[in-house]
């Protein structure tokens, strides 16, 4: 009975805990949800609810209409490229390696702007969650939290990925909002110049080292 309940913990056949708030580390019941919402004591993986407030969203007026001038999709990258890559080099710098580091691009309230940040250790991301709700960005205090998920490709939407998904922004799955290729190049190559930069270990070092003692 025991490893049943195991298999199926997580899954829609779990009749006890959230299948969503597992897979996503967000329900859009929240806590009226009829089923749990187990909350991790130690993860790889912080959430940054809602931390994100996309260009469109901040350039609108009282009555949902826009400002006058036009918002172009290139200005929309450029504002979402520019605060992708401020969050990921001050994250990783103040907390430790980020392996993986995804925006939503829903609409729905418990998903809007979702911040999902995968550390390397979980000690960082712990870390990072104590100092982050006693931070402020871009006018709004951080609500940072310890997230279930650490599979991303089991918590996306297939659709939005295929470009066809009919429930748009209020899907309940997530729409990760994609980094421009430049910018995905540049966080790349500095993240091997640092490992090739790691690799020129000590022990390395030591091993040269005692080959020019040997030769003299």
């Amino acid at each position: 009975m025991a490893d049943y309940l195991a298999s199926i913990f997580g899954t829609e056949k779990d009749k006890v805990n959230c299948s969503f708030f597992f897979k996503i580390g967000a329900c859009r019941h929240g806590e009226h949800c009829s089923k749990l919402h187990n909350k991790p004591t130690f993860s790889q993986t912080i959430l940054l609810k809602n931390l994100y407030l996309s260009l469109e969203n901040s350039s609108q007026k009282a009555d949902k209409s826009f400002i006058a001038d036009e918002i172009t999709e290139e200005r929309i990258q450029e504002h979402f490229d520019d605060t992708f890559e401020e969050l990921f080099i001050e994250l990783e710098r103040k907390y430790g390696e980020i392996e993986e580091m995804n925006i939503c691009d829903n609409l729905s309230e418990h998903l809007a702007g979702n911040c999902y940040v995968k550390f390397h250790a979980e000690a960082d991301a712990e870390k990072a969650v104590v100092d982050l709700n006693n931070r402020w960005f871009d006018g709004r205090a951080v609500y940072a939290e310890l997230s279930p998920v650490t599979d991303f490709h089991e918590a996306c939407c297939r659709q939005y990925q295929m470009g066809d998904c009919p429930r748009g922004g209020f899907c309940n799955f997530m729409h990760l909002k994609p980094i421009s290729k430049d910018l995905r190049k540049r966080l790349y190559q500095r993240r091997q110049r640092k490992t090739h930069s790691d690799s020129r270990s000590p022990s390395r070092d030591r091993s040269r080292s005692r080959e020019k003692d040997r030769r003299r």
